[in-house]
């Protein structure tokens, strides 16, 4: 639940910040008769998110366990990549966000009726397929139980709405100026953390695939801390939870999480170190001036 959390609040945070940046622009240049078009914009992205999150829970049923697991393998290396794409490009395009975004809102604003609709859909509908994706990866990982069967429950469903619904009061208390956030330290700690949900996910995805006999080596341990970690204990559950730790791991899981984990950790850290010092900015409230990423 706890990870799920976390996704849904730094994703649902940056789509805030994107749908924030868009509206204060247009507030601040005088124009607020286009604000329906963001709205129908956000709206429609929202509904697209879940329409995809829908059939990646539903769309693989009645398939042999075979055909579900090889779709649930594949299905979470791609989430893996996107969300990988994501903490790389956030930690270094973040800066150039909002300049980014008000180009885009001069040039549709000058465009067709559809143009400024279009814009918002691009904006949030981007993180919204990544978190749709991700979310419904790590939600199958973390809901596996001792026999390797998911057994989807209510809670990773309640963190995420929770992360969610935490970005959007934030967002809005941003938009506001009744508080402010160190971006640059909440992507930096968050994008760390989801690397290693990241790996765990990868981890899933490879087991998944060798349950579906695409991949060999199911039988073939690298570890069995069974009798040490229960996997059905509060601190199993936590682990299994959070990382998609599995008690009993096979060597090909291990290689792909630690194949990931290493260098991904080792590249991102080297990107915020190389990144300027200066502290990333929140949107400035509509009545003050524009917002900055």
């Amino acid at each position: 639940m706890l990870a799920n959390y976390l996704i849904g609040l730094r994703e649902g945070l940056e789509a805030a910040l994107v749908v924030s940046i868009l509206v204060a622009y247009l507030v601040k240049t005088d124009r607020r008769h286009l604000l329906p078009r963001i709205w129908a914009g956000v709206a429609l992205a929202v509904g697209v998110s879940l329409a995809f999150g829908a059939t990646l829970t539903y769309g693989p049923r009645g398939l042999t366990f075979e055909a579900q697991e090889l779709i649930g393998g594949s299905l979470s290396i791609v989430a893996v990549g996107f969300v990988t794409w994501m903490i790389f490009w956030m930690a270094r395009a973040a800066r150039g966000l909002s300049g980014e975004l008000r180009g885009r809102i001069d040039d549709a604003a000058d465009g067709g009726r559809w143009s400024l609709v279009l814009v918002a859909v691009l904006a949030v509908g981007r993180e919204g397929l990544e978190t749709a994706l991700f979310l419904w990866a790590a939600t199958q990982a973390g809901t596996r139980d001792a026999t390797g069967i998911s057994t989807p429950t209510w809670e990773p469903l309640a963190g995420a709405a929770l992360g969610i619904a935490t970005a959007v009061l934030l967002g809005y208390l941003i938009y506001r100026g009744a508080i402010s956030i160190n971006l640059t330290r909440f992507f930096t700690w968050t994008g760390a953390f989801l690397i290693l949900v990241a790996a765990g996910v990868l981890a899933y995805g490879v087991h998944d695939l060798q349950e579906a006999r695409f991949l060999p080596g199911l039988g073939d341990l690298a570890f069995d801390v069974s009798d040490t970690i229960d996997a059905n204990s509060w601190y199993g559950t936590l682990l299994k939870g959070v990382f998609n730790f599995s008690p009993a791991t096979t060597r090909l899981e291990a290689a792909a999480w630690l194949l990931y984990a290493v260098p991904a950790m080792t590249f991102f850290l080297l990107t915020i170190r190389r990144r300027p010092k200066a502290p990333a900015q929140a949107p400035a409230p509509a009545s003050t001036s524009a917002p900055a990423a």
